[in-house]
């Protein structure tokens, strides 16, 4: 193994906190990784890293050397995409993470012209509606709606999503229509809470300028966005969730729209990435490419 190849190796395994993951990544044996590792250690004559049998830490002098190391790696990545045949066809492994319907309506079905005018790019694609921890898992790049309060990540707006409220046939032949959102509290609803705790979302709506909560109650609670339509569909309970989302079920008349007359703050969804990886060609291409697949659907991004 070079010594670029150590340094990355390094760098990852310190940002994974684990040998075993880091080696994942990078797609090499774990033993390979030791052995690279004690290499380093012993040609800079120090330890690095601190091991135990649940974790892996940088030492003092480790933590010295991976800001180094990330700095290293971010120029020579700079210097290898200022080719303009680098910049042009990037090579390697991008790995993205999306919420399922952008992964399984939006950015999967185009994949292949992607592939096409990037023939050296491998993608690894994880989706579903939880929070990845971008830089320890190893991700580079995830579309996700709503704001990010990370501010270690590049956020690129690629649009903002029309909101949309409704409920099945069944559910409004028993319980009726809202015809004000302050009528919601008679209502029930299907409950969408954040994976990584107990948040539920309140229905929101834009009234006199101004965004407003309504809390509407529910037996059904789901943290995943395939789910939260399905129990729509099921009957139970209304939903509040972007258009392009439930299209299909909305001109089928499995769904129909309610409070129609009532705006609903439209979700921004962007590109973000870690700040350190924003010159890779391997994510500019992707994030550019995946730029102009949503303007084709949504229309101009007039977001920042």
């Amino acid at each position: 193994m070079d010594r670029f190849d150590s340094l990355s190796l390094f760098a990852r395994i310190v940002e994974a906190g684990s040998f075993s993951k880091a080696a994942v990544m990078l797609e090499i044996p774990r033993a390979t990784a030791t052995h690279a590792i004690k290499e380093l250690e012993a040609r800079l004559g120090t330890r690095l890293l601190e091991r135990t049998t649940r974790h892996v830490r940088p030492t003092s002098d480790g933590q010295a050397f991976y800001e180094r190391c990330v700095h290293v790696l971010s120029e020579l990545e700079d210097a290898e995409a200022s080719l303009t045949h680098v910049a042009a066809n990037p090579r390697g492994v991008l790995r993205v993470d999306m919420h399922g319907a952008h992964a399984t309506r939006i950015v999967l079905p185009n994949i292949v012209a992607f592939r096409a005018r990037y023939p050296n790019l491998d993608l690894v694609v994880s989706s579903g509606d939880r929070l990845v921890d971008l830089v320890p898992e190893g991700v580079d790049c995830v579309i996700r709606a709503g704001g990010s309060r990370d501010s270690s990540l590049v956020a690129r707006r690629l649009a903002v999503l029309q909101q949309v409220v409704c409920a099945s046939p069944e559910y409004i032949s028993h319980f009726g229509s809202p015809r004000h959102p302050e009528e919601l509290s008679a209502h029930q609803s299907v409950k969408f809470f954040a994976s990584a705790g107990n948040l539920s979302y309140p229905f929101q709506f834009l009234i006199e300028g101004v965004v407003r909560d309504f809390d509407v109650g529910g037996w059904l609670s789901v943290n995943d966005s395939e789910n939260y339509v399905i129990g729509a569909l099921r009957g139970a309970g209304l939903i509040q969730l972007p258009r392009f989302h439930v299209a299909q079920e909305l001109h089928d008349g499995r769904l129909v729209e309610l409070l129609s007359g009532w705006e609903s703050p439209g979700i921004p969804v962007s590109a973000m990435y870690p700040f350190g990886r924003q010159l890779s060609a391997r994510v500019r291409v992707f994030v550019d490419w995946v730029a102009e697949l949503y303007q084709d659907k949504f229309g101009p991004n007039k977001g920042s």
